[in-house]
């Protein structure tokens, strides 16, 4: 799965400056197809270098970049452990965090944040950037190019400009950020309307660095400099064909913030002659909220959906939701994202059941899933890439390599005699199905669309391990009992249809 880093990195340069030369003349480029996109022939996947592809994820922080020496063996280590249990997908706040506590290494003490500053007074200047940062960003998604990793960036996290998050997140919040007023040499906070203090969680919206841009406050003073860090930021990032963007993290600000920084990114990647794809990610655990429709019905500004909120419900509502988001998003099609399952001890209902939501959401007919990091303890938002996370998008992969699920749709009223979260199914009906049961359990299975003799392969999801094929009748019903209790999927093909039909 790994490419020729060198090979990869001649490309990059030649290709970059193809960009600048047509940049120069005011074009585009004509074809830039080996960019992440949604797949050409079923546009709720996405495709990568022309291929279709799966995305799954799971990782131990949320800025990625800025923890060079994450884990006991650093950055690239823990993208390579990625990438050998079959995981592609990463998500990448820009933010600065520091150590939670001596006890902890949750965070690395050596975050750094995009602007330089001054050594002696400690402010920094926001015309000038940390030259380390940038690099640290560039490596990464040179790093993650090499191994075929999607990369989510979300531009701003809204726990980054709000009250300190004490005592598990001191100076986390806005009282380190260079932008607050109190930190910087370029403006005051009467000159800014920015505070030099905020108490409160974000969601109070007290901070008003949400509400610069014309359509809101219209405070030019710091949108210029909020535009000079994401210009910085787009000036590595498009050179790279890897990565997908998000306004914000859960926000609940007005859809005028979101939508002129998604105009602003798609602006900047017409102008490098590029195609990137944009969302927001909102506040609201229920995707029938009325805030998820500022994304569900504007697909010419946001041409994916992060429904990563979702992942804030259990068992069958938890499936049922992502289901009634798919079809608000089913005209025009696009693909529907999960950079977050939380499964922890304070969110998700527990690791167990956050595995399992990665699991509906990929049979659900989702095209990206990620387990969110374990937070200030193991455990505590999510599972991260822990040995547990590993062995389930090990084993998501043995099934979705094993069928074409480009061609499926989820199909649970092909099963009976089923309690709810009993199982679910995701099948091209006639040709494949593939059932999976969070914990045990017997169903019937509907196949009378596929009229050949059927192959039947039991998958045990907590080994990693395929059980021998058996036979069985098409044109008909199927009973389906798990081998045994906990976590399993069962993949169901018609003859002729070996690896889905591929």
């Amino acid at each position: 799965m790994v490419k020729s880093h060198l090979g990869k990195r001649l490309t990059r340069i030649v290709a970059w400056l193809v960009i600048m030369k047509f940049c120069a003349v005011g074009s585009t480029l004509a074809d830039d197809a080996d960019r992440i996109q949604p797949y050409s022939g079923n546009p709720t996947y996405w495709q990568y270098s022309g291929q279709p592809v799966v995305l799954l994820g799971g990782s131990d922080q949320d800025n990625l970049f800025n923890h060079p020496n994450i884990g006991p063996e650093g950055l690239e280590a823990h993208l390579d452990l990625l990438v050998s249990v079959g995981g592609n997908y990463v998500r990448n706040t820009m933010s600065s965090r520091d150590r939670a506590d001596d006890s902890s290494d949750v965070y690395n003490d050596d975050n750094l944040y995009p602007f330089h500053r001054d050594p002696e007074s400690g402010l920094y200047d926001l015309d000038r950037f940390d030259v380390t940062y940038w690099a640290r960003f560039r490596n990464f998604l040179e790093m993650t190019a090499q191994r075929d990793i999607i990369v989510q960036i979300e531009v701003f996290d809204r726990f980054d400009y709000a009250a300190d998050r004490a005592p598990h997140y001191p100076g986390l919040g806005w009282s380190a950020q260079p932008f607050n007023p109190r930190n910087n040499i370029n403006y005051s906070a009467e000159q800014s309307r920015l505070p030099e203090r905020v108490d409160t969680h974000p969601g109070r919206r007290e901070n008003p660095f949400f509400r610069t841009t014309p359509q809101q406050e219209d405070n030019p003073i710091v949108l210029r400099y909020q535009k000079s860090f994401v210009d910085k930021m787009l000036s590595i990032s498009l050179t790279y064909p890897n990565v997908l963007y998000c306004v914000s993290n859960e926000t609940n600000e007005s859809e005028h913030w979101s939508a002129y920084w998604a105009r602003f990114i798609r602006d900047r990647a017409t102008r490098a002659g590029v195609s990137v794809h944009v969302t927001e990610m909102w506040d609201a655990h229920d995707l029938t909220s009325p805030m998820h429709r500022h994304t569900f019905d504007h697909p010419d500004l946001y041409s994916f959906v992060d429904t990563s909120q979702n992942n804030h419900q259990h068992g069958q509502t938890h499936w049922d939701n992502m289901q009634a988001a798919r079809k608000l998003v089913a005209d025009p099609p696009r693909p529907m994202n999960n950079v977050k399952i939380y499964g922890g001890q304070r969110h998700g209902g527990g690791t167990v059941e956050g595995t399992n939501k990665l699991w509906r959401n990929i049979l659900g007919g989702v095209a990206a899933a990620r387990f969110h990091r374990p937070g200030v303890r193991p455990g505590y938002y999510g599972i991260g890439l822990n040995e547990q996370a590993q062995t389930h998008i090990r084993s998501l992969r043995m099934l979705t390599d094993a069928m074409n699920v480009f061609v499926c749709e989820p199909h649970n009223e092909l099963l009976s005699d089923r309690q709810p979260n009993e199982a679910y199914c995701l099948a091209e009906p006639g040709r494949q199905y593939a059932v999976f049961f969070p914990d045990g359990g017997a169903v019937t299975l509907d196949v009378s669309a596929a009229k050949n003799k059927l192959q039947v392969r039991w998958l045990d999801i907590n080994r990693s391990k395929w059980q021998g094929p058996r036979s069985a009748d098409g044109g008909g019903t199927l009973e389906l009992q798990t081998p045994g209790e906990g976590s399993w999927a069962v993949l169901v093909l018609a003859e002729g249809a070996a690896n889905g039909g591929r």
